[in-house]
């Protein structure tokens, strides 16, 4: 009796959209996480050391942005 529910690795393997996804996100997301935290750090030492406002304030700017940047990307690129 064969088992109607049971993939086989040939139906699993190279699917087009998996592939599709890989190749569209490939760095982006790792860009925007690296930019992150680096912003976020900075932002947070400029505001510590008492640095200059407009900085901070753009830095803070950046860390937002690629913060909605990483969940527009998440919710376009999930599996559904």
């Amino acid at each position: 009796m064969t088992d109607r529910y049971r993939l086989t690795p040939s139906e699993t393997a190279g699917t087009p959209d998996r592939d599709a996804r890989d190749a569209r996100g490939g760095l982006l997301r790792p860009a925007l996480w690296a930019l992150l935290i680096v912003s976020a750090a900075a932002n947070a030492t400029v505001n510590t050391t008492g640095g200059n406002a407009f900085v901070g304030v753009g830095l803070g700017l950046v860390t937002l942005a690629c913060a909605a940047a990483l969940v527009v990307h998440h919710y376009r690129h999930r599996a559904r």
